[in-house]
């Protein structure tokens, strides 16, 4: 059974608290492969293994639904960095929804 990308977001926005969080299911729109990308004070003092470990764990029950999962987790510090080397960021990385929920899947038959 196929994750919602809202699910997904709605896990990781209770369990982290991000200041920054997009989720793009890159499946089209099947709901078995995400990025991610979280910005959020939890990962404070955390290597980025760490993080990606955590973010695995919020995500425990849908990771045997979800084929890929890519992640990109970051404190505030680097991602203030980031937005002070490019301020357009903010605005390329928000959320977004699958932009054609008809569009079939190339790997699962639904």
């Amino acid at each position: 059974m196929p994750v919602l990308q809202s699910h997904v977001e709605n896990k990781l926005k209770e369990n982290l608290n991000p200041i920054f969080l997009k989720v793009e299911d890159f499946s089209d729109g099947c709901g078995f492969k995400y990025n991610v990308f979280v910005v959020s004070k939890e990962f404070e003092g955390k290597s980025l293994l760490q993080r990606q470990r955590l973010v695995n764990e919020i995500l425990k029950e849908e990771m045997s639904e979800i084929h890929a999962l890519t992640q990109k987790c970051l404190v505030p510090e680097q991602w203030e960095k980031m937005l002070a080397e490019n301020p357009d960021i903010s605005k390329e990385n928000q959320v977004q929804k699958p932009n054609d929920s008809t569009k079939k899947c190339e790997f699962h038959q639904h």
